[in-house]
């Protein structure tokens, strides 16, 4: 049973409703059930088990014009592309809840860890931090959406939770930014953990959720220093993993690009996404969720120049070939060759017509049918290791150094500092590793301009971190949401001649600027407590 955020948020502990004199003998309550590091440590990992979950890191994408969510209105995806929702939008409502449930869960544990008499005093303060980062999490999770929410570090009662007034974005942000220097001054490096604990939150983790919220405040300078923190090595031993591919792949796990991940354990704690977003020929069961046109054609040529540029050499009739490496290692389309765990690999056929075999034809377009509605499978994150209906323990990555060091550029660049030598420390980095070798993509080219060079950044942006939940909240902090999911989200080029030159019409997308860019407040949370206003244009 889901219950109610703020006014009935998950108990880890059941609590008495009043102070007694004596700890019960038949239940755990905060008089009884904090003695041992164990116990503590169990709150702890409920915490980490609701920081986030595998549904948002991928449905995320479609909100925006990566992807498209065709079946149901899964986590009210759909609804929300489509700008057919209003407050009472059950996604609203869990991403409150959720949220609040692991801030109560901190809050319960920090007010109650001091009782562990016989815990180790630098375990303990290393857990109080862990704690913090991930309460600071949830609130910059919860601002980003929702603008003003209310803001609390301890654990409030119901009659607390039924007057309670929305605090500031502005003071919510500087809650989140304190608490991050707080907890990276307390945890240890990524080197630090022993293999036990890999997974665990990190300083280097702090930092780099602190970049990010700073880069959504557009705070340049202090984006530059933060990443600096992490990009001089004194804070963690981080890089770029040899392989782009490599980085979402299972035997990868841990690398030295990873600075956040959700953690997920094969056969105990698993997500089988991939069910219904990998090709149907390779055993999904139908496609739900698919990459669009728009996010396929942001992919380079392999000389650097997008492919509506003069000199590309792109070829709409064979669109996907010279192209940036990271579309391969990110999208399945037509004539993808599909490795398999066994070392072989299997062409995916999804043009029209094309599939050999006539008695299946499993991953061709086709209107109203069970393949993808885009014409386009998912690949990153497909883990060849996963057992039946694709149910996967690969962990996904919240925080990585590729987005450190495309965090670093767009500051220098909007500071008016992008030079030859941050180019190569950054976009031709990331490049290069993805494996492009021609000049004209890897120099630097300050000839662009301080504008042109922003459009540039940006599209490594897209390319570099597709699929990996984050596009919303770039688009949405450029303010390019209204005009970049206003309209039709496309497929492949296997519609009608007559319409947008035959490229799919898949969803007609709609954004109102004027009431869009932040969440309604959810409508069972305002009737719960009168003392939430709403957000403008929300009722």
């Amino acid at each position: 049973m889901k219950n109610k955020s703020v006014l009935l948020m998950l108990l880890i502990l059941v609590a008495a409703c009043k102070k007694l004199d004596l700890a019960p003998v038949d239940r755990f309550t905060d008089l009884n059930y904090w003695t041992t590091a164990d116990k503590a440590k169990t709150v702890l990992n409920t915490a980490y088990s609701q920081m986030f979950n595998s549904n948002w890191f991928f449905l995320n994408e479609a909100l925006s014009d990566n992807a498209y969510n065709s079946r149901g209105d899964a986590e009210g995806v759909a609804s929300i592309a489509a700008g057919i929702y209003d407050q009472s939008l059950g996604r609203f409502n869990s991403e409150w809840d959720n949220h609040y449930s692991c801030i109560k869960t901190c809050n319960v544990f920090l007010q109650n860890v001091d009782k562990v008499t016989n815990m180790d005093a630098n375990l303990r303060e290393r857990m109080k931090a862990e704690a913090r980062f991930i309460r600071a999490y949830q609130y910059f999770q919860l601002y980003t959406w929702f603008g003003d929410v209310p803001l609390f570090d301890k654990d409030i009662t119901i009659d607390e939770a039924k007057t309670i007034s929305r605090t500031s974005r502005a003071q919510v942000v500087d809650f989140v930014l304190k608490e991050l220097d707080a907890a990276a001054a307390a945890l240890p490096l990524n080197t630090a953990y022993d293999q036990a604990d890999r997974g665990r939150v990190t300083k280097g983790a702090a930092i780099a959720l602190k970049a990010r919220a700073l880069l959504y405040e557009g705070r340049w300078q202090d984006v530059v220093t933060t990443c600096e923190q992490i990009m001089g090595g004194t804070n963690g031993t981080y890089s770029l993993f040899p392989s782009y591919e490599g980085v979402f792949l299972p035997q990868n796990e841990y690398n030295n690009e990873v600075i956040l991940d959700l953690e997920y354990v094969p056969l105990l704690r698993t997500y089988s996404n991939f069910f219904d977003y990998a090709p149907i020929s390779v055993g999904a069961r139908l496609n739900a969720f698919a990459p669009t046109q728009e996010l396929v054609d942001s992919y380079l040529m392999n000389n650097g120049k997008a492919i509506n540029e003069a000199g590309s050499g792109y070829d709409e009739n064979n669109p996907y070939v010279n192209r940036d490496p990271r579309l391969t290692g990110t999208v399945v389309y037509h004539l993808y060759q599909w490795k398999k765990p066994d070392g072989t690999t299997q062409t995916i056929y999804i043009k029209p017509g094309s599939d050999p075999n006539q008695n299946t034809k499993l991953d061709e377009y086709s209107p109203g049918s069970v393949a993808s509605a885009t014409g386009y499978y998912l690949r990153k994150y497909y883990d060849p290791t996963s057992s039946n209906n694709f149910q996967s323990g690969l962990n996904l990555i919240l925080i990585r150094y590729a987005d450190v060091l495309l965090m670093y550029a767009e500051a220098k660049n909007e500071l008016g500092q992008m030079t030859g030598d941050v180019w190569d420390k950054t976009v031709r980095a990331l490049r290069a590793r993805a494996g492009f070798t021609d000049a004209a993509a890897l120099t630097f080219n300050g000839g662009a301009g301080q504008a042109g060079l922003r459009n540039i950044i940006r599209n490594e942006r897209r390319t570099e971190l597709a699929m990996e939940g984050l596009r919303i909240f770039d688009i949405r902090r450029w303010r390019t949401a209204e005009t970049v999911l206003n309209g039709w989200a496309h497929g492949a080029k296997y519609g009608s001649p007559s319409v947008d030159n035959g490229y799919i019409r898949a969803n007609q997308r709609v954004f109102d600027p004027s009431k869009h860019y932040l969440w309604p407040i959810p409508r069972d949370e305002r009737n719960l407590n009168p003392n939430l206003t709403q957000n403008p244009g929300w009722q």
